[in-house]
C-alpha cells in the first residue's frame, strides 16, 4: 500500500488510489456504496484495491494510446469510479463528458465534436442500452467497454472480462511511472461561457488542491467522513473535490441516486434517512428543494443534521433567503455549532481557490484563498476582476495554444473572469465577497453597468419561495426585467387548478400577480438604483433545457445561453406595448422614486 502523505517523491492521486486512502482507512472499511435493487451495495478499500488491479490489467493488455484518454459517457456509480481509479493507476488520463451529451435524443453533434478534441483512447458507457444511441452516433474508431447489456453494441467489450483479468507485475512498474506533472484528467469546462475547453489537469493540480482543502478542513483528517453524494463526475466539483475528497481521507462514499428536482429528491431524503452524512455538499438549487421537507419533518432533519459537521454549497451563490432557512432548521434540531462553508473556482483550477473555513454571518463571503494560491484584484468596469496563480492553476487547453495563451496576464496571472472584492478592506481576514462574473454583467442605456450575479441572488431571495431560478434581461435598455421560472408554491397560489396552468394563465391570476409585486417593491425599496432591481417579470412556460446547454450539470442557469434560447419571450417582456402577462412595478400602489 503506497501513501501520498507519506512518499513525498510521488505526491499523485495515483498514489492514493493504489493505498486507496492515505492509510488510515482499514481495509474492511467501507468505501464506495450504491443502490442496488433498493439495498445498498457496498464495497470496502480491501475489495476495491483488488478490482482496481485487474482492471488497470486489463487496460494495460489493451495497448492503449499513449496520452490518448479513458472518455467516461456514463453516471456516478462504482464501476465508473473504479474504471477510473485504475485508468489513473497506470497513467492514463480520464475525461467523463456530461450525461447531457450523451443521452441526446438528437445527432449527438456536440458530443462527436468534445470526442474529437478529446481523441479516446477507449471509451466507456455503464449501460448500452441506455447510451446505445449516443455509441452509434458517434460511430468510435476505439474500443468500447460497456458494464451492462453488451450485446446491443456491436463489438463491446464487457467490463466483466476486465474484471476477471489477474494483475500482474506490470501494473505497480506502470504505476512507478505515474508522476506529479503527469496528465491525470481531461477536464471539460462547462460551456457556461462558451463551447466546452479541454483543460489539461495534471496529478500535481489534484493532490494540490486535496492538500489545501485538508489544511483549511482540519477535521478531514481527523475525524471518520460519510458523504451522501449525487454531484456528477463530469464536473470537478463532484469529481476532483468531493470523490477526492473523500479517497485522500479514508472516507464513505454513499453514491446518491437522487437529484435535486421533484419526483427524484425523495430518493435523496430517503437515502439521508439511511445514511445520516458527516458531511454534505451540494448546489444552491439543491438545498432549495430539500428545504420545504426539512422545514416540515423533523425527523428527517434530525436525520440529516444529526451527525453533520459542515453543510457546503458552490457552484452559484446561495441566496440570503435559503441562507437563513437552513441555519434555523439546524438551530431546531441540533444543539451543536454547524459550519456552513462555500468555495470558489473553476474548472481550470481543479477546483478550489478559496475556501470558508470560519464562521460567516451572511452568504455570498467564498472566503479566503487556500494555501498554495494568489490572488490579485485588477479593476474591470466598475468591479475588481479577480485574477489567480497557484500549484492547483492549470497550465494549458489542451492543443489550444492560443486560447492557452490569452488566458494568462503577462504576470501569469489566469484571468478566470469573476469578479470579487474584500468584505472589509480594513479586516482582509474576514473574507472574500462574491461579485458575478465579468461576462454577463452589460450596460443600462444610461451607461450604468449591472451586476448581473449578484441582482441574480437578491431576486431569487426576494421571490423565494415562489420561483426556482431567474434570468436578468435588460441589455441596452432603460430597465431591468427578469423571466421566472415558477415553483410549485407559486402554482399554489393559484388555487386547485393552478399546477395545470399555462404561465399566462399564471400570470392573469390576481394571488400570483401580487405576491410577485410585493416582492419586486420590497426590492426596489431596498436598492432604488435602477440598475438593482427589475420592473418586469414574466412567467416562463417551460423549465430550464438542460440538452440544449440552458442550465449545466451543476444546476445554475446558463444566462447567455439562456437569453439566447428565449430571445422571443426577451422581446415580450421588454415591447413598448406591454403584453398584459408582463408583470410591471408600475402596476403596484404607490409611488416609487428611483436613481441611477
Amino acid at each position: 500500500m503506497c501513501s501520498a502523505a507519506r512518499n513525498p517523491c510521488n505526491p499523485t492521486l495515483a498514489a492514493w488510489a493504489s493505498g486507496l486512502s492515505i492509510g488510515r482507512a482499514r481495509a474492511d472499511l467501507t468505501f464506495l456504496a450504491e443502490r442496488r435493487e433498493g439495498q445498498w451495495y457496498r464495497l470496502s478499500y480491501g475489495q476495491a484495491r483488488q478490482q482496481v488491479g485487474a482492471l488497470a490489467q486489463g487496460l494495460l493488455d489493451m495497448r492503449l494510446a499513449k496520452d490518448a484518454p479513458l472518455v467516461v459517457l456514463s453516471e456516478n456509480d462504482i464501476d465508473h469510479a473504479l474504471l477510473v481509479l485504475a485508468a489513473m493507476h497506470i497513467g492514463v488520463p480520464v475525461a467523463t463528458i456530461s450525461v447531457a451529451y450523451a443521452q441526446s435524443a438528437g445527432d449527438c453533434a456536440k458530443l462527436q465534436s468534445i470526442l474529437r478534441a478529446l481523441g479516446p483512447a477507449v471509451i466507456f458507457a455503464n449501460d448500452a442500452a441506455r447510451y446505445g444511441h449516443a455509441l452509434a452516433a458517434i460511430q468510435a474508431d476505439c474500443p468500447v467497454i460497456v458494464a451492462c447489456n453488451h450485446h446491443a453494441v456491436l463489438g463491446a467489450i464487457p467490463l466483466s472480462d476486465l474484471y476477471e483479468c489477474v494483475e500482474t507485475p506490470a501494473v505497480m512498474a506502470a504505476f512507478a511511472t505515474v508522476v506529479p506533472d503527469t496528465t491525470a484528467r481531461y477536464s471539460l469546462t462547462s460551456g457556461s461561457t462558451g463551447v466546452p475547453k479541454v483543460v489539461v489537469t495534471t496529478q500535481r493540480m489534484l493532490c494540490a488542491n486535496q492538500q489545501s482543502i485538508a489544511q483549511c478542513w482540519k477535521f478531514v483528517e481527523q475525524r471518520a467522513m460519510v458523504v451522501l453524494d449525487w454531484l456528477p463526475w463530469s464536473h470537478v466539483f463532484g469529481a476532483n473535490h468531493n470523490f477526492n475528497l473523500v479517497l485522500r481521507n479514508g472516507g464513505t462514499l454513499y453514491i446518491d441516486d437522487g437529484r435535486p428536482l421533484p419526483g427524484s429528491i425523495e430518493r435523496t431524503l430517503e437515502n439521508i434517512r439511511s445514511v445520516r452524512p458527516t458531511l454534505f455538499f451540494n448546489v444552491p438549487k439543491g438545498y432549495e428543494v430539500m428545504l420545504p421537507f426539512l422545514e416540515t419533518d423533523d425527523a428527517l432533519a434530525r436525520s440529516f443534521f444529526e451527525r453533520l459537521e459542515m453543510v457546503f454549497f458552490a457552484g452559484a451563490a446561495l441566496p440570503a433567503s435559503l441562507w437563513q432557512r437552513l441555519k434555523a432548521v439546524a438551530a431546531r434540531v441540533s444543539i451543536k455549532p454547524l459550519l456552513f462553508s462555500s468555495a470558489w473556482g473553476a474548472t481550470e483550477t481543479s477546483p478550489v481557490l478559496t475556501m470558508v473555513h470560519y464562521l460567516t454571518q451572511a452568504s455570498g463571503n467564498i472566503g479566503l484563498p487556500v494555501p498554495g494560491v494568489e490572488i490579485k484584484f485588477v479593476a474591470s468596469g466598475d468591479k475588481l476582476e479577480m485574477r489567480v496563480r497557484g500549484e492547483a492553476v492549470f497550465n494549458a487547453y489542451r492543443h489550444s495554444p492560443e486560447l492557452t495563451a490569452s488566458a494568462f496576464d503577462d504576470e501569469g496571472y489566469y484571468r478566470i473572469g469573476d469578479a470579487g472584492e474584500l468584505v472589509d478592506p480594513q479586516a482582509p481576514e474576514k473574507g472574500i465577497q462574491f461579485n458575478g462574473r465579468i461576462t454577463e454583467d452589460f450596460k443600462l442605456t444610461s451607461g450604468t453597468w449591472v451586476s448581473v450575479g449578484a441582482l441574480r441572488v437578491r431576486l431569487l431571495s426576494a421571490l423565494s419561495p415562489y420561483v426556482q431560478d431567474c434570468v436578468i434581461t435588460g441589455h441596452d435598455r432603460d430597465e431591468l426585467g427578469a423571466l421566472l421560472f415558477a415553483s410549485p408554491a407559486l402554482r399554489e397560489l393559484a388555487g386547485e387548478g393552478g399546477h395545470c396552468m399555462t404561465a399566462d394563465e399564471l400570470s392573469a391570476c390576481d394571488a400570483v400577480r401580487q405576491a410577485l409585486l410585493a416582492a419586486i417593491v420590497r426590492l426596489a425599496k431596498e436598492t432604488p438604483a435602477t440598475s438593482k432591481h427589475v420592473t418586469r417579470l414574466v412567467i416562463l412556460d417551460t423549465p430550464p433545457n438542460l440538452e440544449a446547454g440552458e442550465v449545466t450539470d451543476k444546476g445554475y442557469i446558463n444566462q447567455r445561453q439562456s437569453l439566447n434560447l428565449r430571445a422571443d419571450q426577451v422581446a415580450r417582456l421588454h415591447a413598448e406595448n406591454l403584453d398584459p402577462a408582463v408583470i410591471q412595478l408600475a402596476q403596484a400602489t404607490g409611488a416609487f422614486s428611483y436613481a441611477i
